[in-house]
């Protein structure tokens, strides 16, 4: 933990105790205050059942306020949305609309119709109507099913760069492949290349310091630091940037899984082996993803370092790279009110006829996304999900581990990556479907960061995706049942998990 973040929690823990006392004194002195805060707490009730979030954060918030009314609609005002801070940036966004604008409007996308495409091309137009994502045709996809393999082409297209490099990471440590990528990106901006990077201030706290920016900005590289962390109740600091890409001259793009930090490339074992996955696009659908980064950069930047002419980054013509199926990558977003990552999830479970193979560091799931997963399997699907066997996160791991038996009785298979820690994220569907990307089978992905992902229809690299699944699960164990807790306490805790799951 970076002394900036211990001293951030320390001036929290101060805060929440001041308004203990705060709150304690008035209750003792002016009783009148807890038929106040009764109220408050009886109003968030009914607006908790009204809105529309995921039934779980209900069941949470809701035992919240009523288990301490008299505080509890003011512990959810200040915790559960930061609704003030969410609305501004929520209208900026709407106001510029850089994807919508853009693509929308953007005369040479692809015409993706529904007897080529079937069913899926009812999703795609899901995906065009709630994000502006379009597909597109001529776009080359490769996957590397290891970190260090995806690392390598990253610095091999960075040094062919000519116009611009975009880099978006949610980590970024002080590590070897930190400084070989640095390296680099100095070595470009020297060169005339422009520099743009955004990184994650909870993600990157213990290098991304002031004094570190000021360092990078000297080297010609600009930097911002998204939701920088401030010592404030009322700040905006649940949401996080969550999202991984490289952009390299609107012609060729990283999205993935990766980080910046040596066990992404598996120069430290501290868990084993690291297993992450990614895809390298080459080509039109790039510049979505160029789009993806400019959007965000103007949203969150201070105003005079906003780009305003996102059209300058569109590539010259592309050559052909062959008709291999459709790419459309995607991002999705905490400030509106569709799930899209979940949603885009679900429907490729529902509409499975054989399998769907799903890598995921995390298995923490709601209601409706087990419920998908579940039916798909009870009507024949061959369902089969790849979790970590060694664990970053103990308590996340033993929350991924409760999920199991349910999904067992439903004849999903379930295998844990025995050689170390398994951090991709992945669907693989049919031969014909598959998404490769950031999103996380956990409420924090689903439901609170910004993530982004590539959606593939028909692409060759689906074939790839789905042998590395196969592959995988040769290396790992079936769980082929969980034992019932021996003791009380521990059936009863993994139910406390439960509860809090949406919280954690």
């Amino acid at each position: 933990m970076s002394v900036r973040m211990r001293l951030y929690l320390i001036l929290i823990i101060v805060q929440i105790g001041a308004l203990i006392v705060l709150s304690t004194t008035l209750l003792v002195w002016q009783p009148w205050v807890s038929h106040v805060g009764a109220v408050i707490s009886f109003l968030c009730f009914f607006y908790i059942l009204k809105n529309n979030d995921a039934s779980a954060y209900k069941i949470t918030w809701i035992i919240i306020v009523l288990a301490i009314p008299v505080v509890g609609g003011l512990i959810y005002l200040l915790f559960s949305k930061e609704h003030y801070v969410r609305r501004r940036i929520r209208a900026h966004a709407e106001k510029h609309a850089v994807v919508a604008n853009i693509l929308d409007t953007d005369g040479n996308l692809p015409f993706v119709n529904e007897v080529d495409c079937g069913r899926m091309f009812g999703l795609m137009e899901y995906i065009r109507n709630e994000s502006s994502y379009h597909a597109f045709e001529n776009t080359a996809v490769k996957y590397y099913p290891i970190g260090e393999a995806m690392f390598d082409d990253m610095l091999a297209e960075i040094e062919k760069a000519e116009r611009f490099i975009f880099l978006e990471y949610f980590i970024i440590s002080e590590s070897f492949m930190w400084d070989t990528l640095l390296e680099a990106l100095i070595r470009k901006a020297k060169s005339g290349v422009e520099i743009r990077l955004i990184v994650d201030d909870f993600g990157s706290q213990h290098l991304f310091t002031n004094r570190y920016m000021r360092h990078l900005r000297a080297q010609g590289i600009r930097v911002m630091r998204f939701n920088p962390l401030v010592p404030f109740l009322f700040s905006f600091m649940n949401t996080r940037d969550h999202r991984k890409v490289l952009v390299i001259d609107s012609q060729v793009a990283f999205v993935g899984g990766l980080n910046i930090s040596d066990e992404y490339i598996n120069r430290t074992d501290k868990f084993g082996i690291w297993k992450d996955t990614g895809v390298k696009l080459t080509g039109e659908a790039v510049w979505s993803c160029t789009l993806m980064f400019t959007e965000m950069w103007d949203t969150f930047s201070a105003p005079h370092d906003r780009i305003n002419d996102h059209a300058q980054y569109k590539a010259p013509p592309q050559p052909v790279y062959g008709r291999g199926g459709l790419v459309l990558p995607y991002g999705d977003t905490p400030l509106d009110h569709e799930q899209l990552g979940e949603n885009i999830y679900i429907e490729i479970l529902n509409q499975a006829k054989r399998y769907v193979y799903i890598f995921t560091p995390y298995l923490i799931i709601t209601e409706k996304m087990q419920h998908a997963i579940c039916i798909a399997a009870k009507r024949g699907v061959d369902i089969r999900i790849i979790t970590p066997g060694n664990p970053d996160k103990k308590m996340v791991y033993r929350l991924t581990r409760s999920y199991y038996p349910a999904l067992l009785k439903a004849g999903v298979r379930i295998y844990k990556y025995t050689p170390g820690f398994l951090h991709a994220k992945s669907f693989v569907s049919d031969d014909e479907v598959a998404v490769v990307g950031t999103i996380n089978l956990d409420y924090r992905s689903l439901y609170l960061h910004f993530e982004n992902a590539v959606f593939m229809y028909k692409t060759p690299a689906i074939a790839d995706i789905r042998d590395d699944a196969l592959r995988t699960m040769t290396e790992s164990d079936e769980v082929l049942h969980i034992e019932k807790p021996k003791r009380l306490w521990s059936g009863l805790f993994d139910s406390f998990l439960h509860l809090f799951a949406p919280l954690l």
